[in-house]
């Protein structure tokens, strides 16, 4: 049997507003404190895109094209677009195509792929997919969201997690050992509706009533989706690392996605790693939702070596969760 072709990520790319909502900001809007935030969540601050005419879109082209330069690449040379988000400039066309036109991506096809938090990794692993069957060679996989454009500023519960921002990595065949090796994806219908968004759907549309009641934000219950996530994502990098005969000493970089400090300490424990090995931005970002492992790999790509063995984990709404073991390099 002819070996499996592996996928490398070749590029990173990233975009954050300029514009800084911290803390402090925070007290003067809810009620609620620095500390309890730092020490609860470990955010200092997250990124904020202000202006009107800019959305997911947007920032994910900005990261695009990122990926672009870094490589000496035009949108021509792209042949598929995947792109995660929550947060679509509309519910159609899809963001992925907004992308595919800015960047001048004539010869790709793009499309959305939503499912929150993990979103990221599911979009990786799909476009892993076509360049594993050889069906593509160049595949831009974004994660990018306008948390703030869902978010209820006067809801101390959720207003205080999430920011804005974009990642963006390029997929090519790697011609050796190293690329995305394995990775393990779950899914469990939450149907008790502990993170979503009441109002939008077909389920529920738009109208006076669900905006008065306002519906068209994110709603979390944050104790049940802690403990969910806490163990998801522990037990997922846990079971990644056992089915690859990997120990804590084989792995160079746990990518955590950034939802909670605790979270990924937790996760981290669980795997038997140092704190030196893992990434954390949370403090500067807050959570982009599909943008922070991307962010994370952008911010740790000057780090990162030929060969590396990361390790990248997320849990989100749905719910959804993953692992994906990747050794670094590849092109």
């Amino acid at each position: 049997m002819a070996e499996r072709k592996r996928a490398a990520i070749t590029a990173v790319g990233h975009y954050l507003p300029e514009n800084r909502l911290t803390n402090a900001d925070l007290e003067e809007m809810v009620e609620t404190n620095d500390e309890w935030i730092r020490t609860r969540t470990g955010i200092e601050e997250r990124r904020i895109l202000k202006d009107d005419d800019k959305a997911s879109a947007f920032m994910g082209s900005e990261a695009a094209k990122e990926v672009l330069e870094q490589r000496g690449l035009s949108g021509e040379d792209i042949d598929v677009i995947v792109f995660a988000t929550v947060t679509p400039d509309y519910l159609f066309p899809a963001t992925a195509c907004l992308v595919q036109k800015e960047i001048g991506a004539s010869n790709a096809y793009a499309f959305d792929l939503s499912a929150a938090c993990s979103g990221f990794l599911f979009a990786l692993t799909t476009g892993a997919n076509f360049i594993e069957s050889g069906r593509a060679q160049k595949v831009l996989v974004i994660g990018a969201d306008k948390m703030s454009s869902i978010i209820d500023y006067t809801d101390r519960s959720t207003c205080i997690l999430f920011g804005d921002g974009a990642g963006a990595v390029l997929l090519e065949p790697s011609g050796n050992e190293n690329g995305i090796i394995d990775y393990i994806h779950r899914s469990e219908g939450d149907t008790n509706l502990s993170l979503y968004q009441p109002a939008g759907g077909s389920l529920n549309p738009a109208s006076e009533q669900t905006v008065a009641d306002r519906l068209h934000y994110a709603k979390q219950d944050g104790r049940t989706v802690f403990k969910k996530a806490t163990v998801g994502m522990a037990d997922v990098s846990a079971e990644i690392l056992k089915d690859n005969d990997l120990t804590a000493d084989d792995v160079d970089w746990l990518v955590p996605h950034q939802a909670n400090l605790r979270i990924i300490d937790a996760t981290a424990n669980r795997m038997g790693l140092d704190n030196e090995k893992v990434m954390v931005n949370i403090d500067k970002y807050g959570n982009t939702t599909a943008a922070t492992i991307p962010l994370c790999l952008y911010d740790w790509k000057d780090k990162l070596d030929e060969g590396d063995n990361l390790i990248l984990a997320a849990f989100g709404g749905g719910y959804t969760w993953g692992s994906i073991y990747v050794k670094w390099g590849g092109k």
